[in-house]
């Protein structure tokens, strides 16, 4: 049974820097990524990086955000830097799957105080 267990949000004031983990199991090596989704509005896509370690970012976050990964512990991380209000969300550790649905953590909150 695949499980993503996010951990490391909640709240930091605006400029303020927070470190998400999402720990893997009962699955090897993928590309793993971030998602978030904030009140009353569509889940977005954040970050993503591959099993081989090539990242990509969205451009509401590129220059701040850092996504890593740890393949002897199966963790992905997503360091938020200089984060902003409208940073606040919940984020979603997700591993795409190419022919069937997307595993999903069940989010953690960031809440970012101007």
């Amino acid at each position: 049974q695949v499980q993503l267990v996010e951990s490391g949000g909640g709240l930091v004031q605006a400029g303020g820097s927070l470190r998400l983990s999402c720990a893997a199991s009962g699955i090897g090596l993928n590309a793993m990524g971030w998602y978030r989704q904030a009140p009353g509005k569509q889940r977005e896509w954040v970050a993503v990086i591959t099993s081989g370690g090539s990242t990509n970012y969205a451009d509401s976050v590129k220059g701040r955000f850092t996504i890593s990964r740890d393949n002897a512990k199966n963790t992905v991380y997503l360091q938020m830097n200089s984060l902003k209000p409208e940073d606040t969300s919940t984020y979603y550790c997700n591993i795409p799957v190419a022919y069937g649905p997307d595993y999903w953590g069940k989010g953690i909150l960031v809440i970012v105080s101007s």
